[in-house]
């Protein structure tokens, strides 16, 4: 595992990068502009050039042997990701292939657990697309021997991805009593979650990335305002909501689910630095 090649290296991929280089592995990412290529250089990371919207440019890049990365979303809109198609589609032939997913594709499950032998339900489109690539990506996979892990993440949190602007405008939540359960995961166990599933995750295995210690969007964003001593939003009830907040908005804070984690503690064999909300908020 001397190779590693990241698709979509943003902060999630450069926490993993860094991980990696830490082993003394050999880090290249996909880049599609000058601008990318910079700002991968300068994180001590070989730029390749490629676009997952030109699936020409991707037949040559050099993944035989590696362990990919794809942290790319699915374009906006639709209810399929071409980019993955066009991934799976060039021929390549790395060891294994590590995609982050959502929760989402399990859909609404009225706050019940879900573990991965849960059957997707996926609810909105955006989760439609991630299903879509999942499934793409696990076909390829099992036709062509490369082994492939698929991580089912909940809400990512940590320093930089805090939401402290929105905070700041003083945009709504839910009240407490009707918002559902969200699942929670710290950038940086996310990292160490992703190096594991490389090291120790089975093929076509799907892991759920949560820390277990569920809660609700509306608490979350009240500890955060908490912490870095800003005003709590204001609540609101589901029938204002559904007036003042945007559906993509209203779509995060109506689905309820509880993600099982065991699988993934117990077959990856890690230990979360931030095992709750409190832990990650003590730290920042």
């Amino acid at each position: 595992m001397n190779l590693i090649f990241v698709i979509g290296c943003g902060d999630v991929g450069l926490r993993v990068a860094r991980l990696w280089q830490g082993r003394g592995a050999t880090v290249r990412a996909l880049a599609r502009s000058e601008d990318s290529a910079a700002r991968l250089a300068a994180a001590g990371i070989e730029a390749v050039p490629g676009d997952l919207d030109t699936p020409a440019s991707l037949a040559a890049l050099p993944v035989n042997g590696a362990t990919v990365y794809y942290f790319a979303p699915p374009p906006l809109q639709g209810d399929s990701d071409p980019r993955m198609h066009a991934f799976v589609a060039a021929g390549l032939r790395p060891e294994r292939v590590i995609y982050i997913s959502t929760s989402g594709v399990y859909g609404d499950r009225a706050g019940d657990w879900v573990d991965e032998d849960t059957a997707p339900a996926p609810g909105t489109d955006r989760a439609r697309r991630r299903l879509d690539a999942e499934t793409a990506l696990r076909t390829w996979g099992r036709e062509n021997g490369v082994k492939v892990n698929i991580l089912r993440v909940g809400g990512i949190y940590g320093p930089g991805r805090w939401p402290l602007e929105r905070l700041q405008a003083g945009t709504p939540v839910l009240r407490e009593e009707e918002c559902g359960y969200t699942n929670r995961i710290h950038a940086d166990d996310l990292a160490m979650i992703c190096v594991a599933a490389a090291e120790r995750g089975g093929a076509d295995r799907i892991y759920n990335v949560s820390d277990g210690s569920n809660g609700t969007m509306t608490q979350y964003f009240f500890a955060v305002a908490d912490r870095f001593d800003l005003p709590r939003p204001p609540a609101l009830t589901m029938a204002e909501a559904q007036q003042q907040l945007s559906p993509a908005m209203l779509s995060y804070l109506t689905e309820s689910r509880r993600m099982d984690n065991r699988r993934m503690l117990q077959e990856l064999g890690v230990t979360l630095r931030y095992p709750t909300l409190a832990d990650g908020l003590k730290e920042s």
